[in-house]
């Protein structure tokens, strides 16, 4: 398999097709551009338990590899509680539901109307 340069929305396609393909739960994307520097994009997504976290997260960094060559910064993944993974241009967090609801990620980042709609 030959490696494509990446670009912000190809990563983000990529990111949001293995999420979707392991059976991720409500899956949220967020436009960060002119809202920070730390990414173009924010996604968040639940598995339904820690063991499903912990493999959502190894399977999207493996494709993102695998596809772009990107090597991922991981964090959380011993847990399995929350699993952050810093693509550079994408920034994704895989959460247990219960963990997701204690933090309300997507409440900080959108706006009213639209985390009203992501809930």
């Amino acid at each position: 398999m030959s490696v494509q340069a990446p670009n912000a929305d190809s990563t983000l396609a990529a990111v949001l097709k293995s999420l979707d393909e392991n059976k991720a739960e409500d899956i949220v994307q967020i436009d960060l551009r002119g809202k920070s520097e730390m990414g173009d994009y924010m996604v968040i997504a639940s598995g339904r338990s820690t063991r499903q976290v912990g493999a959502l997260a190894e399977k999207l960094t493996d494709t993102l590899k695998q596809t772009f060559g990107i090597l991922s910064k991981v964090e959380g993944k011993a847990s399995g509680d929350w699993v952050l993974i810093d693509t550079g241009d994408v920034i994704v967090h895989v959460f247990r539901p219960e963990v997701r609801e204690f933090y309300q990620l997507e409440k900080m980042w959108l706006n009213p109307g639209e985390a009203a709609e992501a809930t």
